[in-house]
């Protein structure tokens, strides 16, 4: 589905537009720092928008660093990719997204022998990019 097509509400298009605008991951209440001009006032109203945004798969949580990005492909469907992986830069910060569909079918294997359901998958590697390495 489209961007576009979507129905958010004014506070989910915010959100999402400050953070697909971004650099880097940033943390909810950066979100609101940058919205007060807005109208957000309290962190609910960020972390309100960003659960509905995590849920259509057009944002992306990053467990390590307590951090938000913007899907790098928000004009998919992004509640069917499976597990997403990212690649987190240690020197400068930058997230690389991407689908490792052979290592999901393994962790869904592990799973499925232990009798267990996995309802979501996500993969985070730290290091250096290659313009950090140079």
């Amino acid at each position: 589905m489209n961007i576009a097509a979507r129905k958010l509400t004014r506070n989910q298009s915010l959100v999402f537009d400050c953070l697909a605008g971004s650099d880097g991951p940033l943390s909810a209440y950066t979100i609101l720092d940058r919205l007060r001009d807005h109208g957000f006032k309290a962190p609910l109203q960020v972390y309100r928008a960003l659960d509905k945004l995590t849920d259509a798969g057009m944002v992306h949580r990053l467990e390590s660093m307590n951090a938000y990005v913007a899907c790098a492909h928000p004009d998919e469907d992004c509640t069917h990719h499976g597990m997403t992986a990212f690649a987190i830069c240690e020197g400068c910060g930058a997230v690389i997204e991407f689908h490792a569909h052979d290592i999901e079918d393994a962790l869904v294997s592990l799973a499925k022998a232990k009798n267990f359901k996995p309802e979501r998958m996500t993969v985070e590697m730290r290091g250096l990019c290659e313009a950090c390495r140079n």
